[in-house]
């Protein structure tokens, strides 16, 4: 391990871009594949990972919703949530606000209560035997009506005091965020955060919407933000956290090379920015890889990693004694590693 890799791993970390389904590994997917007699098709873990070839946001959204298939009862999701924090922890992360797809599920027959109870028992697991601490978004895919969204909320009901907020994902592209401003008004009313994907293949006007009428709390991505220079200046005087997808962007075209992602501009700017997975098992890298990935690409110094780590804390939706902790953490160990 380089020093620079070194470093990387032990920098306390949170994730605040995560999607749980996108987490699932080809591994794991042939496990449940077998474990609940599902055919899948593909022969191989190898060629599942040469699938994992996408030219766009939809090639892949269309692997992923096939993969989630194999997920279909609790015990799945619990595991799929102790394999993603086994490999947060490795990487020093501490802390995960993790997306999940409830529509992912329910539309193919699941009721709400299995993935939600599974994951909570495996994020109650986690806090307990690795030390990472973390909560649940519920997102809504946008390719789907706003009646679905309703619908889908209204499921949730039983479980508002343990999901922290609602998302926005799916297929950014036509789908405009103020196609959910009714549903994102009702969750805000529920006592939830809120945030959207917005401005990563979606035009900065969806970055606007995001903020101007859904009322986000943090905008998902936000990378085309940087086209727009009074956006840009709106979003450093608010402090508005983005939580940008390196090695996702590149997987998916949003950047041809890791050496031209705006993370270094939008650092230099003053833009309150993270480093993120997003759906690892699919982008070829959790935390760990995306942090190394644009440090090397980039040049990022230390100073800009430690940025990076100190954003991922503040920008999350710890209260502020949990937030200042973690903070501590991360200077303790800059002054151990100088």
């Amino acid at each position: 391990m380089t020093d620079l890799a070194h470093f990387i791993t032990g920098l306390p970390k949170a994730e605040l871009h995560l999607h749980i389904e996108g987490s699932l590994e080809p591994e794991l997917m042939f496990e449940l594949g077998q474990r609940n007699r599902i055919a899948l098709p593909f022969k191989s873990v190898e060629e599942v990972r040469a699938a994992y070839s996408f030219s766009n946001l939809q090639d892949f959204l269309d692997i992923y919703y096939q993969g989630a298939g194999v997920l279909m009862t609790e015990q799945d999701f619990h595991d799929l949530a102790m394999a993603y924090f086994k490999r947060l922890a490795a990487d020093g992360g501490r802390h995960s606000e993790m997306f999940f797809d409830p529509q992912t599920h329910t539309d193919r027959g699941l009721p709400f209560s299995v993935a939600i109870d599974g994951l909570l028992s495996g994020m109650a697991e986690a806090e307990k035997t690795l030390g990472i601490t973390s909560s649940l978004i519920l997102c809504f895919l946008r390719h789907l009506d706003e009646d679905a969204a309703f619908a889908t909320l209204k499921a949730a009901e039983p479980y508002l005091d343990r999901i922290q907020g609602v998302g926005l994902d799916s297929s950014e592209v036509g789908h405009p965020p103020s196609k959910f401003a009714k549903v994102f008004a009702a969750a805000k009313s529920a006592g939830l955060k809120l945030v959207a994907h917005a401005g990563e293949e979606g035009p900065p006007a969806y970055v606007y919407e995001a903020l101007d009428i859904l009322h986000v709390d943090r905008i998902d991505h936000g990378n085309r933000s940087l086209e727009d220079a009074a956006l840009t200046d709106r979003l450093v005087k608010s402090g508005m956290t983005l939580t940008v997808c390196p090695l996702s962007n590149l997987k998916l075209c949003v950047v041809d090379d890791l050496k031209a992602h705006p993370m270094k501009r939008m650092l230099d700017l003053g833009l309150k920015v993270t480093c993120n997975s997003d759906d690892p098992a699919y982008f070829g890298g959790y935390i760990g890889a995306n942090f190394l990935g644009v440090a090397e690409g980039l040049g990022l110094s230390r100073d800009d990693l430690v940025t990076l780590a100190k954003n991922s804390f503040a920008g999350s939706f710890l209260d502020e004694l949990s937030i200042n902790k973690h903070l501590a953490a991360i200077d303790a160990y800059v002054a151990s590693a100088a």
